[in-house]
């Protein structure tokens, strides 16, 4: 089975564990995801299944969205809820204090990524780190929050945000620095995933909606072909000898490529409709189209 299957993560379950639930319904040995979800969180959580997972790089977007919930006056060490609680504090802001905030953290800001994170330093996780009670320094990054929208306000200095971002943004960092510039200091209560990587939450699937599928061998349907997943990017088609020369890693002259009009990725199809893999023309390199990666099922 080849293809993205856009998983809707429950609760409470690793991204990894989230992954091989999927494989072994599927039967496809080989899985992986496009980006890490926290284990409290949920949401779009897309699945590559087979030599789709080749492609995983170059999906056309990087954006994700999220809806969070916070608390202010609390701190923790994972900078969420399920952390130890490093610190209370006395909260004065209110919700236009709040509301009043947030214009600040739009646009390109930079961010510390938190220890309680995947991120490697020297051959091992962040996290692993943390759990040894071992800080070591993070270099700062910066990244885009494109929407930062306050869409709730409820008991217990608690709110809700949903932000459009790039990826790398960490949304337990965000809340902290949230927090702090309030004073009083914030932790991630709740967070779902509602887009990543051009997968968007109405077309995602739970695990039992999966395993249904499967049981009435329906589970193609919920399959999104690679091309289709990479449909961001121009299509052309090319002849039959082009087709065999493209497979096989060969370059092919732009100037007998019909449909390509400049430089960048596109998905090649043989005459009969096949799709063949991504292909790119850079103008800095000469006049070829490159294969960029081949469609092998």
């Amino acid at each position: 089975m080849v293809g993205f299957l856009c998983l809707d993560k429950r609760e409470g379950v690793t991204s990894f564990r989230a992954v091989a639930e999927v494989r072994k319904i599927t039967g496809e040995k080989k899985a992986g995801h496009t980006g890490t979800l926290d284990p409290m969180a949920t949401g779009v959580l897309p699945v590559a299944l087979g030599c789709a997972a080749r492609f995983i790089s170059l999906l056309p977007s990087d954006q994700k969205a999220y809806i969070a919930r916070f608390r202010l006056g609390t701190v923790t060490d994972t900078l969420d809820i399920t952390g130890t609680v490093l610190e209370t504090q006395s909260v004065d802001a209110g919700e236009g204090d709040v509301q009043a905030l947030l214009p600040g953290f739009r646009g390109k800001i930079v961010q510390v990524p938190p220890m309680y994170s995947a991120l490697m330093h020297n051959g091992k996780r962040l996290y692993d780190l943390a759990r040894q009670g071992i800080e070591v320094e993070r270099k700062e990054r910066e990244v885009t929050i494109k929407k930062l929208e306050l869409t709730g306000a409820f008991e217990n200095d608690e709110y809700e945000i949903a932000v459009d971002c790039s990826a790398g943004t960490y949304i337990r960092t965000l809340v902290a620095d949230i927090g702090a510039a309030l004073g009083c200091g914030a932790v991630l209560t709740a967070l779902r995933r509602t887009q990543s990587n051009g997968f968007l939450i109405k077309k995602a699937f739970t695990v039992e909606e999966v395993r249904e599928k499967a049981e009435k061998n329906a589970l193609q349907k919920l399959i999104i072909p690679v091309d289709k997943a990479l449909s961001a990017y121009p299509a052309l088609w090319v002849t039959a000898p082009q087709s065999v020369r493209f497979q096989n890693g060969g370059e092919l002259d732009v100037t007998r490529v019909q449909g390509i009009k400049k430089d960048g990725f596109y998905r090649v199809y043989s005459p009969d409709g096949a799709f063949l893999g991504l292909g790119e023309w850079d103008t800095g390199k000469g006049e070829f189209l490159a294969p960029k990666k081949i469609f092998a099922v």
